[in-house]
């Protein structure tokens, strides 16, 4: 027999998709969150014959729980944890343990491709156009190459999840592994996937209007309150506010951060293991805490959201001959525009800042990050310019 412990988002349930397709009904599926996994593998240890083989996937015990498995490697040989996350690096001190964040090629890896690797390894699983096709969508959704990769069949994968329970999802993904040549989605799972990114869109519309700006610690950070579609939301945040070292999304109801970034030099997860959490290095998590309560909280809840920039101008635009027009909730006004090449300014209030910029971005940047400011419509950018040539005509 064999007993499998995974996580319950699309990577840990991929494994449990797996290991169905290697034993049959020789082999028992629980899928856990963070928190759940420890009671579980002690309920294990406590409970099942020394006949049975541990596998845990997309998820890590703790210490004491380390040791316990230890004891029971030595006396059956019959553990093997998976993951893939670098802050379980440590279990690779264990014979059992393997924990690979990128692979030979330079890849990096997913719980369901390192499970996959290992059923194939040791001949407890065929390799198949279909399973291989899945496999590869779940660890470019989970690690999200999907994006840079333009696969987007990976986040549909990632949505069909969330659309349905898991047990049909299993049943879904069994049935299509075993009888198709390749994976695909059939025409309803289309249609009410399309009708699911559109809700998205809608949901992800609403909340960058609630979007606050804050800096915690050494980071510059924008915080939004959010239950839903978290993944989502905090790449589309993160892109839209690249001045931004990162996103953090408060669930309240289920008490949780979640912390994403889009930027290769910030680390979330170890922003999220200083609450207790972890994670990848661009996306993590952690349990709202008393202290990640007070900063993320109680010291940003009166701070005023601010507007987005303007999408539909024709004149106020980015590298403007006439420069660019920004504002701010203190209702300061900005000008940024160059004055060679090279180099650039930016006007507050009509007085030119002490910096000279590089470049455009580095400016806007740098405006962003400081005071909060936003591209303002058309209409205040040509009204600013008309009062500027009347100013202009009068001294003449």
């Amino acid at each position: 027999m064999y007993k499998l412990l995974s996580h319950n988002d699309l990577d840990g349930v991929g494994c449990g998709i797996l290991a169905k397709l290697a034993f049959h009904d020789q082999v028992k599926v629980r899928y856990n969150s963070i928190a759940s996994l420890d009671r579980e593998i002690e309920y294990f240890l406590d409970n099942t014959k020394q006949d049975t083989f541990l596998f845990i996937t997309d998820l890590s015990p703790n210490e004491k729980n380390e040791k316990r498995l230890n004891e029971y490697y030595i006396a059956t040989s019959k553990v093997q944890l998976l993951d893939h996350h670098k802050t379980a690096h440590h279990l690779n001190e264990y014979e059992w343990g393997k924990v690979l964040v990128e692979d030979e090629n330079g890849y990096l890896t997913s719980a369901t491709s390192l499970f996959y690797q290992y059923l194939v390894t040791h001949g407890l699983l065929e390799k198949t156009n279909s399973i291989t096709e899945f496999v590869e969508l779940v660890r470019q959704y989970d690690t999200w190459e999907w994006e840079k990769n333009e696969n987007h069949q990976a986040h549909r994968l990632n949505t069909l999840f969330f659309l349905v329970s898991i047990e049909e999802f299993e049943e879904k993904m069994l049935e299509r592994l075993k009888t198709s040549g390749h994976f695909d989605f059939d025409e309803f799972e289309k249609k009410i996937l399309n009708m699911e990114e559109e809700k998205i869109e809608r949901y992800i519309r609403r909340k960058k209007r609630e979007l606050v700006q804050t800096a915690i610690g050494d980071y510059f950070t924008g915080v939004v309150y959010a239950e839903s579609y978290h993944s989502e939301l905090g790449n589309e945040l993160g892109k839209e506010n690249v001045h931004l070292d990162y996103i953090a999304i408060l669930n309240m109801g289920g008490k949780k951060i979640s912390f994403r970034t889009i930027h290769d030099h910030i680390d979330v997860s170890a922003i999220a293991g200083e609450f207790g959490g972890g994670g990848h290095q661009k996306a993590a998590g952690c349990s709202l805490t008393d202290e990640a309560y007070e900063q993320y909280v109680a010291q940003t809840f009166h701070i005023e959201p601010i507007p987005e920039d303007a999408k539909r101008n024709r004149y106020n635009l980015r590298f403007s001959s006439f420069g660019t027009l920004y504002k701010n909730l203190k209702e300061d006004v900005f000008l940024l525009y160059s004055i060679s090449d090279f180099d650039w300014v930016i006007e507050k209030n009509k007085l030119p800042l002490d910096q000279i910029f590089t470049s455009f971005y580095e400016a806007e940047w740098f405006l962003k990050r400081n005071y909060q400011a936003w591209l303002v419509k058309d209409e205040l950018f040509v009204d600013y310019l008309m009062k500027e040539a009347k100013k202009i005509r009068h001294q003449e």
